[in-house]
């Protein structure tokens, strides 16, 4: 079955920080720092929260592709992860 959604163009990158329904973990999006535009990769890094819902202690990290990135992003959102507004690093 194909995904009913899109991935956007290709300048576009998941960017940002999504929070678990549960408030208990956090991912974090990025562009790698050596990333060539026409194969863009994107870091993810996983941490859990504290009781403030701040990144409390690391979990993993990925490097990623851009559609797989955009696939993990999307998966996140559809299962109730909301974007939230912190920087990593």
């Amino acid at each position: 079955m194909e995904p009913k959604y899109s991935f956007g163009c290709s300048t576009n990158k998941p960017n940002g920080c999504l929070l678990n329904p549960e408030g208990s973990r956090m991912i974090f999006f990025e562009e790698c720092k050596n990333s060539t535009k026409p194969n863009f990769k994107i870091d993810t890094h996983l941490f859990y929260t504290n009781h403030l819902g701040e990144p409390g202690g690391y979990k993993s990290s990925e490097k990623l592709n851009i559609n797989l990135a955009w696939e993990k992003w999307h998966e996140l959102r559809q299962k109730g992860w909301t974007e939230v507004s912190h920087n990593y690093g």
